[in-house]
């Protein structure tokens, strides 16, 4: 190996480092905000995925960083106070986990960066002006939840072919408006003969509990569960009621499979979090939100639990388990 090869690879190993030691000369330590409406165990996982992202970054809490987490505890009307909280603890950004949250975070404040992840439609719910030239305090990453939403119903049909009405199991609360999720399978469902039954309930034991019941009840052959990280921090509770009652279910995050759900179809969400460390990166070494085009997801998964097929007496074909990714046996 040649000196000047030598002297490159030495180079490279110093380059996360170098805003590191940046930083620690001058003394200059960022505050990161974390709004999210779940809690601390539900989002643990996507936690890590960010912070150790960051960490690759150079970007080391007590060093150059601290991130002063906010989180609602599944109850959205918190996150208002919760993002004004943020701004008045003067953070240098703000990260805004969902829909929910990057609005709260928005209305805020309009000069606080804002890196949103897993955004439905950005544009299409104003806020951005654009994906290419989002034009004001927030970028980040959309999660194409439009398509996504409306495969996952072709996908649910074509494991159930016999189905009929399906359950569209939301949570209560957010925004004003139309619920995304509804609003990407209406115009789906016609195509594919599909009934769509509406049940919006709250994340909690009580309100998951009568989600199902009501889907039995409405005799619905099949469940889409909806998106949300309140949701994902109930994710357990919500696999082992389709069990119990025996629905099939299609899921918006894998770690629903991991806790024996029967179907996942969608983005790399750890992926998504790790990509918004990347934007916290450049925006803390100056970069401008408004100069960084919203990015949209591009690792897609589909994973079947063939266990969890065989709880609740479903027999999938041969040619529907070779579209998937990954088959858990």
């Amino acid at each position: 190996m040649n000196t000047r090869m030598i002297v490159c690879l030495f180079a490279a190993t110093l380059l996360p480092t170098a805003h590191l030691a940046k930083a620690q000369q001058t003394g200059k330590i960022f505050r990161i905000g974390f709004l999210d409406s779940s809690t601390a165990s539900g989002m643990a996982v996507m936690v890590d995925a960010f912070r150790q992202e960051l960490s690759k970054l150079g970007w080391i809490e007590g060093k150059n960083i601290t991130i002063e987490y906010r989180l609602a505890e599944q109850k959205t009307e918190r996150l208002p106070e919760l993002a004004a909280e943020l701004v008045r603890q003067k953070v240098n950004l703000i990260v805004a986990t969902g829909r929910a949250p990057a609005f709260a975070a928005k209305k805020a404040t309009n000069t606080i960066p804002i890196v949103m992840t897993g955004f439905p439609d950005p544009v299409g719910e104003g806020l951005v002006a654009s994906l290419a030239q989002p034009a004001g305090n927030v970028t980040g990453l959309s999660n194409l939840a439009a398509e996504l939403t409306s495969k996952r119903l072709e996908i649910l049909k074509d494991a159930v072919p016999k189905l009929t009405r399906v359950g569209v199991v939301r949570q209560a609360g957010g925004p004003g408006g139309e619920s995304p999720v509804l609003k990407y399978l209406r115009p789906a469902a016609p195509v594919l003969k599909l009934i769509l039954v509406d049940i919006e309930c709250e994340a909690d034991a009580t309100g998951l509990e009568s989600a199902f019941r009501t889907a039995k009840q409405k005799q619905v052959g099949a469940l889409v569960i909806g998106g949300g990280l309140r949701f994902f921090a109930e994710r357990k509770r919500i696999v082992e009621l389709a069990v119990k009652h025996r629905l099939p279910a299609i899921y918006p995050y894998e770690k629903y499979v991991d806790e024996g759900a029967l179907m996942f179809y969608g983005t790399d969400d750890a992926d998504l979090y790790r990509r918004a460390a990347v934007y916290v990166d450049k925006i803390l070494k100056g970069a401008k939100p408004a100069d960084l085009p919203v990015q949209q997801a591009t690792k897609f998964e589909f994973v079947i639990n063939l266990k969890a097929a065989k709880q609740i007496g479903l027999t999938l074909s041969p040619e529907f388990l070779s579209r998937a990714n990954r088959v858990i046996k």
